[in-house]
């Protein structure tokens, strides 16, 4: 009896144990593949409501095994790469990223677990993979970061990244919880001096030695040392801050000191080019007054010619203008150059040209001391010029409302060779158009075609400059002054000086003379425009201005290190203003050929003061 009672008593303890582990528990759970599992729980997921809302989520739809087999890999984000599965599952309605897009590229698209973020999202299929967060954006062997969605690598991927482990080695080693460790110091110096020494002087991957990727690795490991040391991000937030506004503020310091060395140095005449007046002045005066004499000055007057007018008391850049206008002339004898220059170059400029003809060209040279007309009491801007105040805004060494631009202040503002353009007719009153170039051009083609053009009543014909929001009227003249205000229009194209041809007939028919001298006379104190002749030009031409064909006249040469090849290849002249010009050694090397073939260098001349390309 009681061996039945203590049997039964067995029966029920064992069923009381044993009862809900069946009730509970699936027992073909156990049979399931790690795949039909996954597939269980995405199914759960997507049965999941908020706020009541017992619409299945479509983030996740249900796919067969073959097509969650063959799909496009999603990159689920894990704290740790060994439990990366569980934490998928357990994070997996929180962020998930999604892999399709119509080129096919992988693009990330993070998706997170508020509902209302969910309802507005485009609902696109997310497709499972066990690849880890370490393949997002992860370096190559040379430190190169792919761009997502992009098997393509940066450019030059090795030189930045050696550069920006540069500057976090310097946030590290300004941090006073990195300073507290002497020890990993000492090493990140080190493995500063190691990536300072494989860079060098490389501006791209190819010029890093073989050990540069070993630097790299190391200089990686010890920036994790780093990051380990200071782990508060605002205080390295602070310190890149800093570095940046101080980098910015050496920047600015160093463009003003840019801009001033290179306005000296466009204002400085070379050595050679103050050796080579001289020894021309020298043999000019040595030559009788028969050899000083041009031929075929019985031309001068020939309205059937054509006619160039050019001001310079440069030498050598004057010879490269006329050489390259007769080498692309079709008829080089039926060109005349009219030359003015200085007092102080007359001789020089008179021995160049007799001892280097242009061919069959006629040249002219006259001093502009020799225009007894030109007189401060007929020309305002020559009254200006020489008065106290004008001097003293160019030349005094300090000023109490100086202009910040230094280029207001270039002393060749004050040559009156600079304000000839405005007295053509009076300096050619017999001539009907000229073409007026400076000498800082190269003529490329055959510039008789000009002569041609009908301005259609106009008085100048110039190349517009629309195409430049810094050519505009408003960069040049003041239009807070309503005389500027009231007469021109801010956003009108301006024009290009260097290459220009004039009706001398309708200038004086227009009085164009007579309008820049008013002008000149409201602008005594410089408040209508600073510097220059282009700003009183715009006004003197405003409305008499005819367009050229650009092709006629490419600019930027002086200044600009990037024009357009197939520009400067068409073009009949191009012009090399700015400060950077081809004889200077600031000029741009990579067009100091198209300047510098029209010199010869072998000259005995040139080779007496040194001068070289």
């Amino acid at each position: 009896m009681m061996v039945k009672l203590r049997n039964l008593v067995l029966f029920f303890m064992l069923l009381t144990v044993v009862a809900p582990i069946l009730l509970y528990t699936d027992p073909a759970a156990s049979f399931k593949t790690p795949f039909s599992a996954k597939r269980d729980f995405l199914e759960d997921v997507t049965a999941l409501t908020f706020n009541s809302d017992e619409n299945r989520l479509n983030l996740l739809p249900r796919e067969s095994p073959a097509v969650l087999r063959g799909g496009e890999e999603v990159v689920v984000y894990s704290v740790e790469k060994n439990s990366r599965r569980q934490e998928a599952r357990d994070q997996l309605s929180a962020r998930v990223l999604s892999a399709t897009d119509d080129d096919g590229d992988n693009s990330i698209k993070q998706v997170t677990d508020s509902a209302s973020q969910i309802n507005t999202r485009e609902r696109t299929p997310v497709q499972l993979s066990q690849q880890t967060s370490e393949k997002v954006d992860e370096p190559n062997a040379f430190g190169a970061k792919k761009e997502k969605g992009n098997n393509v690598l940066l450019p030059d991927a090795q030189v930045r990244h050696l550069k920006d482990q540069l500057i976090r080695a310097k946030v590290y080693l300004s941090l006073p919880s990195a300073k507290a460790n002497p020890h990993f110091v000492r090493e990140l110096r080190l493995r500063v001096k190691e990536v300072q020494r494989a860079l060098a002087d490389a501006s791209k991957d190819s010029d890093l030695p073989k050990t540069a990727i070993d630097k790299l690795k190391a200089m990686e490991q010890t920036l994790a040392k780093g990051k380990q040391i200071q782990d508060d991000c605002s205080t390295v937030v602070k310190k890149l801050r800093a570095m940046l506004h101080s980098a910015e503020e050496q920047l600015r310091v160093h463009k003003k000191q840019t801009m001033f060395l290179t306005q000296l140095t466009a204002k400085t005449i070379p050595k050679g080019l103050h050796c080579l007046p001289l020894r021309l002045t020298t043999d000019y005066y040595a030559l009788n007054s028969s050899q000083q004499q041009f031929p075929n000055q019985d031309k001068l007057e020939d309205t059937q010619l054509y006619h160039y007018a050019l001001f310079s008391d440069n030498v050598l850049a004057t010879s490269v203008v006329v050489n390259s206008t007769i080498t692309n002339a079709k008829h080089p004898s039926k060109h005349v150059f009219h030359i003015v220059t200085d007092r102080l170059n007359y001789a020089a400029m008179r021995m160049w040209f007799l001892d280097n003809p242009p061919g069959k060209a006629t040249i002219q040279v006259q001093n502009v001391e020799e225009f007894t007309w030109l007189n401060s009491s007929y020309s305002p801007v020559l009254k200006q010029l020489s008065s106290r105040s004008m001097i003293d805004y160019y030349f005094r060494a300090h000023h109490t409302n100086s202009d910040t631009n230094i280029k207001f202040r270039n002393p060749k503002y004050l040559s009156i060779l600079n304000h000839l353009r405005f007295y053509l007719p009076e300096i050619f009153p017999k001539l009907s158009k000229v073409l007026f170039l400076d000498d800082d051009i190269v003529v490329q083609k055959d510039l008789s075609g000009l002569w041609l053009v009908d301005l259609k009543g106009n008085v100048n014909g110039a190349v517009e400059t629309c195409g430049e929001s810094f050519h505009r009227f408003d960069r040049y003249l003041n239009f807070s002054n309503p005389l500027i205000s009231k007469n021109f229009d801010p956003r009108a194209c301006g024009w290009a000086y260097g290459m220009n041809v004039f009706d001398l007939d309708e200038w004086k028919r227009q009085h164009i003379t007579e309008v820049y001298h008013r002008w000149q006379d409201l602008n005594q104190d410089r408040e209508l425009w600073k510097l220059g002749t282009l700003p009183p030009g715009l006004i003197t031409f405003w409305r008499r201005t005819y367009p050229l064909d650009r092709k006629w006249h490419t600019l930027g040469l002086g200044y600009n290190p990037s024009v357009n090849q197939r520009d400067i290849e068409r073009a009949a002249v191009i012009h090399y203003n700015g400060n950077l010009k081809p004889w200077l050694e600031i000029g741009i090397p990579r067009y100091r050929g198209f300047w510098s073939k029209h010199v010869d260098y072998e000259h005995v001349y040139l080779r007496e003061c040194n001068i070289n390309p």
